[in-house]
């Protein structure tokens, strides 16, 4: 590896750990979730951190996959169990460079509530599909008996599926998997696909809803993809502040 590449890849190694400590303080992932990030010179490998809790993630606890979900290393620490989110999103969609898995809690509701369908009420989460975003029911895959978890990649390939070409899926039960073709784009999706969730709850509890139409989706979207570091620095600057990173 040249000395170019290898600085390109840490850089990019540099960003995900400060993207798992945004994610943190912005209360999209707890002791658990996990982002990645497709590795920059290898399309067929994504960089991820070993299994902790993403407030804690260093330089050092970042590893390097193929998109099976086998460490390029072997006998490391251990990885993410689900992992294979990861991969087989990476592996069906050439168009993302960046996932991100979580259980941010206004979220799970849409994904559990018959009816209840996420979609944007802002211009801020105008990425979200007006028809709504799709849940995956591991129960199709797994059985009635499963923990929920995608810990195969069959079970990642189904999500994968399931996700299609969007840039969100709920995941019952469970949570949810963002997608982004940048890292800061991901990260700014994820908080976002939060905090739409907590804001049309609270629609609904007022009334019928107005939602974005399919024209406003697609331009507040393209409006905002020339926004993202406005928000990336802001939360970078949080994130190093906070008493965690302390």
């Amino acid at each position: 590896m040249s000395a170019a590449a290898s600085e390109t890849v840490a850089t990019v190694i540099r960003e995900l750990v400060d993207a798992n400590h945004i994610l943190f303080d912005q209360g999209v992932v707890d002791g658990f979730g996990h982002v990645s990030v497709r590795h920059p010179d290898r399309p067929d490998r994504f960089l991820l951190s070993r299994s902790m809790a993403p407030a804690l993630v260093t330089e050092n606890d970042v590893l390097e996959f193929d998109l099976d979900g086998n460490p390029v290393v072997p006998n490391g620490p251990a990885p993410y169990l689900e992992r294979f989110i990861h991969g087989e999103i990476y592996r069906k969609r050439a168009d993302v460079n960046s996932v991100v898995h979580s259980h941010s809690p206004s979220v799970v509701p849409f994904s559990v509530v018959t009816g209840a369908t996420l979609r944007p009420v802002c211009h801020m989460c105008g990425f979200l599909s007006e028809k709504g975003t799709p849940v995956f029911e591991i129960r199709d895959f797994a059985g009635p008996g499963s923990d929920l978890l995608i810990t195969s990649g069959k079970l990642g390939a189904a999500l994968a599926d399931t996700l299609s070409e969007g840039p969100a899926v709920l995941m019952r039960g469970h949570g949810s998997t963002v997608v982004g073709s940048t890292l800061r784009q991901t990260v700014f999706r994820a908080v976002y696909t939060e905090i739409g969730a907590r804001l049309q709850m609270e629609a609904m509890r007022l009334g019928p809803v107005t939602y974005l139409t399919e024209e406003e989706t697609i331009g507040t979207t393209k409006t905002i993809s020339t926004q993202y570091d406005r928000s990336w620095f802001l939360w970078l600057k949080a994130a190093r502040n906070s008493p965690m990173s302390r």
